[in-house]
């Protein structure tokens, strides 16, 4: 009954230099696992004529590999990342539900929640109202209302009103809080989005050169003391095996290895001043779906152990590869900012990649862009080619032709 396989976890997690991180990676992963179950179960309630829904299990099954599908351990105890009351708002006998189009907004548009109830109680509930308030991330209410008193039936898909809000009054990116109460009861739930501005002040791209591959002239600007910007989206070969998504994966990489994703989510330096214009949580929320799904990750092998990228994606743990999809270095005398996350193609379209843009940019220009690790050229060209083929062209111009075909 001893539980060998964490023993073996733990020790291949320490071995690669990330056993300190355990802890973060549980409750980043655990987040996301408590997300996805949110949308999942909302979902069904919200599904006229539905019969029910069933869990797999509450709790960890230690069998077949390891399935850690719990929100409970193998003990029934908590795992730290969602309590029982958390769990209720969602998952209940009355359960207040929103209908909305998305979660993620301009500021130049309007806030529309269609509320509605799902209600298998004992009784009919009698001229209850609904108040809802929309507040930010430290809790000051922006706006709140009260929809009109309705007689709650047994059954689902009951509506109770709507919510229209401008965003007009949100002047940076930020994220806010949608909550709706049953007036009289314990009966709450909500749900948190993002606003961004409707345009963007351009940033002074001269002091950071941009590029999608060490060329010459990046390395001329690290050589000078200069920022380089190195966007590999698309590019990446050092994890390109590793297949994201923002779910994770359910079950477990190892009785499912030809089916992905592979990663159970994401951990984010959420402190870092280069969010300052992104605002994010330390796991992969809502907002970082349009930034991650599908994304390609870096594995950062070459790099010494103690290296922590911004944005960590957590990979399976019968492998452990330490992962990235966003980090910075300094490279001889210049600094560096890596991201395999593509925050470029269509910024009209994708308006969250556009933000992030502008912060990393904006980070970049200032005075707060001191990385404090130091790694190679050599390590960075190796994310973007097959291993152990990086070499630098400097060396390799003046190669006898024998040599510059077997490079080649």
């Amino acid at each position: 009954m001893k539980a060998r396989n964490f023993e073996l976890f733990r020790e291949d997690l320490t071995d690669r230099g990330m056993g300190d991180q355990a802890a973060s990676f549980l409750m980043a992963s655990g987040k996301l696992q408590a997300l996805c179950y949110k949308h999942e179960i909302e979902k069904t309630l919200r599904t006229p004529g539905y019969a029910g829904f069933q869990l797999l299990s509450l709790n960890d099954y230690s069998g077949q590999g390891t399935a850690l599908v719990g929100v409970l351990n193998a003990f029934w105890e908590e795992k730290g990342y969602i309590n029982a009351a958390e769990f209720r708002r969602f998952c209940a006998p009355t359960v207040l539900l929103a209908r909305m189009d998305k979660f993620v907004f301009k500021n130049n548009e309007n806030l529309k929640a269609n509320i509605e109830i799902s209600h298998f109680g004992e009784d009919v509930l009698k001229g209850k109202q609904t108040e809802w308030k929309v507040k930010n991330s430290l809790g000051k209410i922006i706006s709140k209302g009260i929809l009109s008193a309705k007689d709650i039936q047994i059954g689902n898909c009951q509506q109770l009103g709507e919510i229209h809000l401008p965003l007009s009054l949100v002047k940076e990116a930020e994220k806010l809080i949608l909550e709706v109460t049953l007036n009289g009861t314990d009966i709450s739930n909500d749900w948190e989005f993002w606003v961004y501005p409707e345009s963007l002040p351009v940033v002074d791209n001269t002091t950071v050169y941009m590029c999608d591959t060490l060329d010459e002239k990046s390395k001329t600007v690290l050589k000078n003391g200069g920022s380089v910007l190195l966007q590999l989206a698309g590019k990446v070969t050092q994890g390109k095996d590793v297949v994201q998504y923002l779910v994770p994966s359910f079950w477990n990489t190892s009785w499912f290895k030809m089916r992905p994703p592979h990663t159970t989510g994401i951990l984010i330096n959420d402190f870092h001043p280069v969010f300052k214009d992104f605002p994010t949580d330390y796991y992969s929320n809502l907002q970082w779906w349009e930034l991650a799904h599908r994304s390609q990750v870096m594995e950062l092998a070459d790099f010494r152990k103690s290296f922590q990228p911004i944005v960590q994606p957590i990979d399976t743990w019968f492998i452990n590869r330490r992962l990235a999809m966003l980090f910075e270095a300094k490279v001889g005398n210049g600094k560096i900012m890596v991201c395999s996350v593509d925050i470029q193609k269509d910024p009209d379209k994708r308006f969250v990649a556009s933000q992030l843009r502008y912060s990393v940019l904006k980070y970049m220009n200032s005075n707060l862009f001191l990385p404090e690790n130091e790694v190679t050229l050599e390590m960075i060209g190796n994310l973007s080619i097959k291993r152990g083929e990086w070499l630098d062209m400097s060396i390799t111009r003046d190669a006898p032709d024998e040599l510059k075909k077997n490079i080649k």
